[in-house]
Order: C-alpha cells, then structure tokens, then sequence
C-alpha cells in the first residue's frame, strides 16, 4: 500500500509550525528538513532556505511545505484529534490556542497558524449518537452552543438536566 502523508502549505513558517505541532502531541519528532537549492530560484525561492520539513505527530507523518503566500488555511480542511476525558479537552484547547490561536465553535479550534483542528472527546460521539434520538438531539444542542466541549454539560442536556 502507498503511504499518505498530508501536506501542510506554510509561508516560510514549515519548521516553527512543526517545532510547535511535535512539542504538544506526544510521540512526535521532526524526522528530517530540506533545504531549497538554486533551481528554487527560480520560482521566487531563495536557496538556503528552510523548504520541507517531515514530522510525525504520534505515529501519523506529515509534511510541512515552505510554499509561499499563495495559500492558506480555511476550516475546509481539519485535523481532528481523539482525546479522553475534560482534562484532555482543556488541555489540547489550551496548548493550541497558545501564542495567538482561537476557540471556534464545537470544539474547534484555529492554532497560530491558522491549521484548524478538532478536539473531539469519546464521550461527545457516544452521547451525539446515542440509540435514543431525543438524548442525541439534547446532547447536539447542547454542543453546537459552545466553543471548547464541556462533557459534562452535554452529560446534563442529554439527561434533560439543562
């Protein structure tokens, strides 16, 4: 089977972005950096320069690519991140928030590079889904009013309790 790694387009910015992405997840390193030559040049890059850089993110490879301006991040694209229990939630909310990121809506969240992701505990999809619909129902209003997951509060609104 080939292996798909996902190609993240930064503007110069590859190798802070996976410094920063490898110090919050666990298991994660940068595995190796190229170096734009002369014939990069002749697309408007300068030789020397920081141009890919490798990393994985426990166990999942990624590329980071020194691009240019030309593209940016939009919440078309995410990555979604499986966490446990509130304690993770507000971890991961917090440690990729840092340094200039924002809280989005149902959990998301925009890190300082404008990379959009998902912290998603286990027990949202159990009560988003739950057999009895008007639980699941309760249990997704209650989500889709907030910003980063409050278990417990979607806990209380799928019991009626909110």
């Amino acid at each position: 089977m080939p292996k798909i790694t996902p190609c993240l387009w930064f503007d110069g910015q590859a190798k802070e972005a996976a410094e920063f992405y490898t110090s919050v997840f666990p298991n994660s390193k940068i595995t190796d950096i190229q170096y734009a030559n002369k014939a990069i040049s002749e697309v408007g890059g300068t030789p020397g320069d920081v141009l890919v850089v490798l990393f994985d993110l426990d166990g999942q490879s990624y590329m980071g690519l020194n691009g240019g301006p030309q593209f940016t991040f939009t919440e078309a694209i995410s990555l979604s991140i499986d966490v446990g229990g509130q304690d993770e939630v507000d971890d991961m909310t917090a440690k990729l928030t840092a340094g200039g990121g924002e809280e989005g809506p149902c959990g998301w969240v925009k890190d300082k590079f404008g990379l959009s992701w998902q912290v998603v505990p286990q027990r949202l999809n159990d009560l988003t889904n739950d057999p009895d619909p008007e639980r699941a129902e309760r249990a997704t209003a209650a989500m889709l009013k907030m910003k980063k997951i409050d278990i417990q509060a979607i806990e209380d609104a799928a019991d009626g309790k909110a």
